[in-house]
């Protein structure tokens, strides 16, 4: 994707953004409410128009990709499945409709965890197994590339640590990319190799995570009641980096040359009380938070 500008209207929503998806990659696509995320996978789909830019999907424009045969599919946040149908008639459906089925249709229930509902009308289902039916639906072929929209929504613990397997399972088994849209920051951590952060229809950090990670580095965050003075202590200090004050009590900052011992002893020297230090270690939640000042996804 390159240059890619959508407009409702006068309205811009995306403002030329530019990603890319490396083959095998799980692939988390982050942002805030209103940041374009939904958006944007309907224009890799085709099923937004938009006014500027390229999408190309393996080899293949959005308006082509029914030229792929099922290499590419996708599953939004509410699953499109007949309420009127069993379990085994949505799945028998669609394993017609399939161009290449590689799995029965007992295989994808017993890979959802959804066996013991063959028999059951879809609208008798919870939300979480009707998204299982939907996932089941894409995996009776063997796709290159799987976008999901918010796959943890309505699964509880036990089914978002499936569904997390099952991605790592297939993507490790046939090489198949994801595309993941989630606001659940630390189960995509759990699962993807790659990240893109989108905030305001452009992309502030996309990359691998690990690096991601290691360029945010982890952060100091001190307890004290003079917060005022060790503020004015360190923050022209070269040993610091990224002073910053969370609350009357409490500041945040990266250390640089210096050991977390060593500001302690830096900041009683100069009567500066500590309660408490503690280092917060890098993670996707607070790379999300620096990048979109603070946001929640």
């Amino acid at each position: 994707m390159h240059g890619l500008r959508k407009r409702y209207g006068d309205v811009a929503v995306l403002h030329g953004v530019d990603l890319e998806l490396p083959a095998a990659a799980v692939f988390g696509l982050v942002g805030l409410n209103g940041s374009g995320k939904t958006t944007t996978i309907e224009c890799v789909l085709g099923l937004q128009g938009f006014q500027d830019g390229e999408v190309s999907v393996l080899g293949h424009g959005p308006a082509e990709l029914f030229r792929l045969q099922g290499d590419v599919v996708a599953i939004f946040d509410s699953p499109s499945v007949p309420p009127h149908l069993t379990v085994r008639q949505c799945l028998e459906h669609a394993r017609m409709l399939c161009p290449l089925p590689r799995r029965s249709c007992a295989e994808v229930e017993r890979l959802l965890g959804i066996e013991g509902y063959t028999r059951f009308r879809i609208r008798q289902l919870s939300l979480g197994n009707r998204r299982r039916v939907s996932i089941a639906q894409a995996l009776l072929g063997e796709p290159r590339l799987i976008l999901l929209d918010e796959p943890f929504n309505g699964l509880d613990a036990g089914g978002v640590d499936q569904v997390l397997e099952l991605i790592g399972e297939l993507n490790r088994e046939t090489g198949a990319s994801f595309l993941l849209s989630s606001h659940q920051l630390p189960y995509l951590e759990r699962v993807c190799s790659h990240v893109g952060i989108l905030q305001e229809g452009r992309i502030t950090a996309a990359g691998e995570l690990r690096d991601l990670l290691a360029d945010s580095g982890s952060r100091i965050v001190l307890h004290t009641t003079q917060s005022g003075l060790a503020q004015q202590l360190l923050e022209n200090d070269s040993r610091v980096t990224d002073l910053e004050q969370l609350s009357s009590t409490h500041l945040k900052m990266r250390l640089r040359e210096w050991q977390s011992e060593q500001l302690v002893a830096f900041l009683v020297e100069n009567k500066v009380p500590v309660r408490e230090l503690m280092q917060q270690s890098a993670s996707l939640d607070n790379l999300f938070r620096e990048l979109t000042a603070g946001g929640d996804a």
